[in-house]
């Protein structure tokens, strides 16, 4: 490579802008047989690459015209093991994997591999304005505990394209999202502590089959979408964590280095290496594989600087607050960035606070996510289905609190992995009652989410209403679809979603009034809830939710005049409910009800939601 042309990308790589530091930093194929390294380790006094290349020797790099990154051609191949070793200026001798590598050597060593990455597809994510008219329901799988093999091995991802994509498909899912595939060393970290942000997890095949299973996805027409974490990294101490010596992709300063609550190191915003190695991480991850979507993984982490500190324990920002400017700053970035390059693409902050404007426009002010988890609406929803029903009417607003804030952002509902482990139960289970009314309460519950403002997201295992928690050992219990309740709760959910990927008005309208509109609010005595959903084309569907104990018969709902007719109901035998609702049309009558002049006599089972179409 031209010298100038080294000079100018190392430029741009310590600018903070280089999108692509993949292409240059790393291993790559320069002929049949020669391979070039390199890396950046500043405060280093010499590098040296080893590997099965040379009997694990060490070769002495060459620095570069930065003095901060160093590089060496030899003779190698694809599937040499490689590690760069650093020696300090106090001599120490760290043994360190690749930062840019393609792919690791887990979960039986901790060095890099000489990988050549596969050949793109020509997929491209076709922009849609993301506030409006998509369904978006998305089906959140852990790919190394989705299914295991009987001896308890992984599925591959040559496995799961044949197992997984047909699944997916037949349940009627728009979206699947994959938990962290970026290497990382610990399974109890789920692959939230990340050491290889180019590499696709080992564990389940090489980049090519990873590739492989997307397309196969995008072939069905399921989008993909991957969780990425950029706020944080673990010690381990071959990887990133004090790479050259010294503090150099974490935050030098005490009070930004470290994640103490997770044992990890955060990374340094608003350096310029650090913010184009994240960058270009995102970059890679959509521009190889072809991914949909970023789910952006703790943002609220990298917001606060006094996130999960003691009061007082942290040095506060240029105006005397908490917020962590340069995180900030990063974030927009980032989000202007994939826009720019990739306009398909969508990018979802998984964020737990009110910092406003995550999705709002970078331009008006914002962070620039197409999306933001509604953390608050799942709170509140599932502390309220805990609760016994007849309690429930002291919990009326954890219900109605959500639609103060729906329009503020557009919202994702999840009902994540986070909800499922460390003893909180799995969404089943999560329901108060005997055997039948949890299946009951996990309907209701799901026709409520579904019909509820904002685009969907379940964790794998909810659809067969497993029992025991996610366990990250094991693959979720489908043993169970060979009794009666769970085969008929995973009807219901394939129908639900269906209904909903065909439902116009539970999609169309979700940033304002003028797709929702409430009935009944404030029945708290009888826990029973209804509103209405309206498409841009005037179509309107209602959902009513009976989250009681006890049937309500002869129920006076207030509604515009017309006639009605039961589309839904999770009370079906079908989905194993009772089928206790007989009745399918439902013509107003002029007597008023919750302030509208007429109103239909509705029979609503206990735990049961239903939706009524307006005809006429």
């Amino acid at each position: 490579m031209a010298e100038c042309k080294i000079n100018r990308r190392l430029a741009d790589f310590h600018s903070g802008n280089y999108c692509k530091a993949y292409e240059f930093f790393g291993c790559h194929r320069q002929t049949d047989s020669r391979y070039i390294f390199r890396v950046w380790a500043p405060h280093a006094k010499q590098v040296y690459l080893s590997g099965t290349f040379n009997d694990w020797d060490k070769l002495k790099m060459q620095c570069l015209e930065d003095g901060e990154s160093y590089e060496l051609l030899i003779k190698a191949k694809a599937g040499d093991k490689y590690k760069f070793i650093i020696q300090t200026y106090d001599d120490r001798f760290l043994s360190k994997s690749d930062p840019y590598a393609f792919c690791c050597d887990l979960k039986n060593g901790f060095v890099s591999v000489i990988c050549d990455l596969p050949e793109p597809s020509d997929y491209t994510p076709i922009y849609q304005e993301c506030a409006k008219n998509i369904p978006v329901n998305i089906y959140e799988v852990s790919l190394t505990s989705w299914k295991r093999r009987s001896d308890g091995g992984y599925l591959t991802y040559e496995e799961l394209k044949n197992e997984l994509v047909p699944y997916v498909k037949e349940m009627g899912y728009t979206h699947v999202e994959f938990m962290p595939v970026t290497e990382f060393p610990f399974d109890g970290s789920w692959g939230y502590q990340v050491t290889g942000y180019f590499s696709v997890t080992s564990r389940l095949g090489t980049p090519e089959q990873f590739k492989e299973l997307v397309d196969a996805f995008h072939n069905n027409g399921i989008k993909v979408i991957v969780d990425w974490v950029p706020a944080h990294f673990p010690k381990d101490g071959w990887g990133l964590y004090e790479f050259d010596g010294q503090p150099l992709y974490e935050c030098p300063l005490w009070d930004k280095m470290e994640h103490s609550g997770w044992g990890t190191r955060k990374f340094d915003f608003g350096r310029g290496e650090i913010d184009s190695f994240l960058l270009s991480s995102a970059f890679f991850l959509i521009d190889t594989y072809k991914i949909d979507g970023l789910r952006v993984d703790a943002v609220a982490s990298m917001l606060y600087l006094d996130y999960d500190k003691p009061i007082g324990d942290f040095t506060p920002d240029i105006n005397g607050g908490n917020i962590n400017l340069s995180a900030v700053e990063f974030i927009k970035k980032f989000n202007h960035i994939i826009k720019s390059n990739f306009p398909g693409v969508i990018t979802v902050a998984e964020e737990s606070t009110t910092y406003p404007k995550v999705t709002a426009k970078i331009d008006d002010g914002g962070l620039g996510f197409d999306y933001k988890w509604n953390m608050g609406w799942m709170s509140d929803v599932l502390f309220y289905c805990r609760q016994d029903p007849y309690f429930r009417n002291h919990h009326h607003n954890k219900i109605t609190f959500s639609m103060v804030y729906a329009f503020s952002e557009n919202f994702i509902l999840p009902l994540s992995h986070d909800e499922v482990v460390h003893v909180k139960g799995s969404i089943v289970n999560k329901m108060p009652g005997e055997y039948a009314a949890k299946f009951a309460g996990e309907r209701a519950l799901l026709g409520f989410m579904y019909a509820h403002p904002g685009k969907k997201l379940n964790f794998m295992g909810y659809e067969i209403a497993q029992f025991s928690e996610w366990d990250y050992t094991k693959s979720i219990d489908f043993f169970l679809l060979q009794y009666e309740k769970h085969a008929k709760m995973q009807i219901f959910v394939k129908a639900l979603n269906i209904f909903y990927k065909n439902c116009k008005p539970f999609y169309d309208i979700e940033d304002s009034w003028a797709g929702f509109e409430w009935l009944v609010a404030d029945d708290r005595y009888n826990n029973l809830f209804a509103f209405a959903r309206r498409a841009e084309n005037g179509e309107t569907v209602i959902a009513v939710i009976n989250f009681s104990g006890v049937d309500l018969l002869n129920y006076n709902l207030g509604i515009e005049k017309g006639k009605y007719r039961l589309i839904f109901n999770t009370d079906e035998k079908i989905y194993g409910g009772d089928g206790r609702l007989r009745k399918k049309v439902f013509i107003t009558k002029k007597q008023e009800s919750n302030g509208k002049i007429y109103s239909i006599d509705l029979d609503i089972p206990k735990l049961t939601c239903i939706y009524l179409i307006k005809e006429k």
